[in-house]
């Protein structure tokens, strides 16, 4: 099981892996998107959402504890297989790093430590951490409109006690796109990566 939680190693060298990270309803997965068309290369959609979509259309569940392993075997399948499709810049809509932070959030402080042992094993080159500026957007899986400032400070803490370089992202949609197409193109170039 414990392999299914790695990331492959037979991903090109050079290919640079940013995360969108923070909080739920603050423009990760747009972003995504955005960097995805921008860079004409791939994305990493978040898992968890078709995961837990599905579950909400056939249970009328949310997500439980028991849930966050296969949520993040799926989001690792999703992420070595799409990272084969670039040799340049991968987009993650989120990481094990995203899921540590709300099981500890919604599961009383624990996380499953084989989950903790990847989140802090996987390694990407720049997260960026999206503010809680965008405007909430309630759907059937975004459950803490009024604990966003709290759950921000969850994922900031967590970056700064792992030590991963994260790049605050704040304001509106082309703002944030901008500030995210200039730091990722700093550390291409860092790199030698030639981008068309």
């Amino acid at each position: 099981m414990e392999e299914e939680l790695k990331q492959s190693r037979d991903i090109e060298a050079n290919c640079l892996k940013v995360v969108l990270f923070g909080p739920e309803s603050t423009g990760k997965t747009t972003l995504s998107r955005q960097l995805a068309r921008h860079y004409n290369s791939v994305w990493v959609p978040e898992y968890a959402r078709e995961y837990l979509q599905n579950k909400w259309n056939n249970e009328r569940q949310t997500c439980e504890a028991k849930d966050l392993l296969p949520i993040a075997k799926g989001q690792m399948r999703l992420e070595n297989k799409l990272a084969k499709k670039t040799d340049t810049v991968l987009i993650c809509d989120t990481d094990l790093l995203e899921t540590k932070v709300y099981s500890e959030a919604y599961y009383l402080g624990s996380c499953d430590p084989i989950l903790e042992k990847y989140a802090l094993e996987n390694t990407y080159d720049l997260y960026f951490l999206t503010y809680i500026d965008t405007p909430w957007k309630a759907d059937d899986l975004r459950d803490k409109p009024n604990h966003r400032m709290a759950m921000f400070k969850a994922f900031q803490d967590e970056l700064i006690r792992q030590n991963r370089p994260y790049v605050l992202l704040k304001g509106d949609k082309k703002k944030r796109l901008n500030e995210a197409i200039k730091h990722i193109d700093v550390l291409l170039k860092r790199r030698g990566i030639e981008i068309d």
